[in-house]
């Protein structure tokens, strides 16, 4: 089969990641059966398994980076993508063929009905990655979790590493010790034997990971962390220690102080997975090509237009606070959010700070899942703001973009299937301005090896992407 047919083929499953609601009966036992016809390829190579509340698709790319750097052959699987299924399944940082995909998939597909069992859409994605990962021989996978972790389809593997980013509110319904119950979901990931990374010096945590026998256990704040961080033009400049190593004066090219923290994690981890500190020069050539689509990533410029796929309430606090801190904007502020129904619009809209825009304007995020744009309208003016019902993506940034000049700041935010549409729409908008005045392509088209947004440009363009937004899951 084709792309096309792989892809028909995967949406005649049921899709838990654009389905709300509470998931019952969770069980792991039809991805042991996929791995058990397809000749166990999840045991072919070494596993760093990261999940975490926030932060573990940035983790994942940044730990890729500095695994590529020292030299090994590295498969990432991630999840969701922003545009296209591609992103999800990475070698050495680039996205998988057209046609690699669709084989991996018709791989799967071929032994769906020896296998006595009919798999979600995430499952075959998930088996597809990781017997492509066996086949193409990768000295070690990066693999994020898709939801919470004890039953998520990638637990199938044993964790060489396993890293738990943070703890926050997101996929619990808020009822009785929900932290305690999402830190166990986490925890899950943690195998006997696993060498443990955690994102949070945590008490709690702690107590729940134990028990898991981990042969040893890092917590950031207690074992490793960052000893210096400071703003800097275009990222950040960091100190770093793990028990291995110090680094020093560390530049990584990405916005928010958040990052600081996702980048000694990563590095942590694959200090862990190699038993050594890594090489300076190992660290800095590894940031230098660092980036993360998606997370406060500049899309445009005059005026300047930045998305993030802040989806939680915690993320979303970090992006506002992110906002302040690495923006200066001398003009208007506009927000342009869509949410996905399931979160608490009142906290989401808070967090981002709703009322610190000049302009918001609402849209529905292209899910099934889309919150009504009328209901976030609703919402903001509730809590004070200056909001207009934008409808579609395309229409809110439309409105948004007409409505600012250059000194202005645009942001687009709320979910990651807002982001993911919103990229192509910016990309659209800076070639037709290219095509309407070569003058003005200095930032839209630079022919240095780097794409319209700045990030460089592997062979095939599609890079891995992080971040997790999928079913709604309660825990109480």
């Amino acid at each position: 089969m084709n792309l096309d047919d792989a892809i028909a083929y995967l949406d005649r499953h049921q899709n838990l990641e654009v389905n709300a609601g509470k998931i019952e009966g969770l069980s792991l036992d039809h991805m042991h059966r996929l791995m058990e016809v397809l000749g166990d390829p999840h045991r072919a190579f070494p596993v760093i398994h990261i999940t975490g509340t926030n932060g573990k698709g940035s983790v994942a790319r940044m730990a890729t980076a500095l695994l590529v750097e020292s030299g090994l052959n590295v498969g990432t699987y991630t999840s969701p993508h922003l545009e296209a299924l591609n992103e999800r399944i990475a070698w050495n940082g680039n996205s998988i063929s057209d046609d690699d995909l669709a084989e991996a998939i018709s791989d799967v597909a071929a032994v769906e009905q020896v296998a006595g069992i009919t798999p979600s859409w995430f499952e075959l994605v998930t088996a597809a990655a990781f017997a492509r990962f066996a086949l193409v021989a990768v000295d070690v996978a990066v693999i994020e979790v898709g939801l919470l972790g004890q039953f998520d389809a990638t637990n199938v593997v044993d964790a060489d590493i396993a890293v738990i980013t943070n703890v926050g509110f997101d996929h619990s319904d808020g009822i009785g010790d929900w932290r305690r119950a999402i830190a166990t979901e986490k925890a899950g990931i943690v195998k006997e034997g696993s060498f443990a990374i955690l994102g949070e010096h945590d008490e709690e945590l702690l107590s729940i990971v134990a028990p898991r026998h981990p042969r040893q256990t890092w917590a950031r704040g207690v074992d490793f962390g960052v000893d210096q961080d400071l703003s800097a033009v275009g990222g950040r400049l960091i100190d770093v220690h793990t028990p291995l190593s110090s680094h020093e004066q560390v530049f990584i090219p990405v916005l928010g102080a958040h990052q600081s923290a996702n980048a000694a994690v990563a590095i942590a981890a694959v200090e862990a997975f190699f038993g050594r500190g890594l090489d300076e020069d190992v660290v800095d050539q590894a940031f230098a090509g660092l980036t993360i689509p998606g997370r406060l990533e500049i899309v445009g410029r005059s005026p300047l237009v930045v998305i993030d796929g802040a989806h939680n309430p915690t993320g979303a606090q970090v992006a506002a606070e992110s906002i302040a801190e690495d923006f200066e904007v001398s003009g208007r502020r506009t927000l342009v959010v869509g949410l996905l129904a399931g979160r608490d619009i009142n906290s989401m809209l808070e967090a981002l700070d709703v009322t610190a825009y000049d302009l918001v304007v609402a849209c529905t995020a292209p899910s099934p899942r889309g919150l009504p744009s009328t209901e976030i309208v609703r919402a903001a003016l509730e809590l004070g703001a200056q909001v207009e019902d934008g409808g579609t993506v395309r229409n809110a940034i439309d409105r948004a973009l007409n409505a600012s000049v250059a000194d202005d700041m645009v942001l687009i935010a709320g979910s990651l299937y807002v982001v993911g549409a919103a990229r192509p729409l910016m990309r659209e908008r800076a070639e037709q301005g290219g095509r309407e005045d070569d003058d003005q392509h200095d930032h839209l088209d630079d022919d240095d090896g780097r794409d319209s947004f700045g990030n460089e440009v592997a062979d095939d363009p599609n890079w891995l992407q992080g971040g997790e937004e999928d079913g709604d899951f309660s825990l109480s």
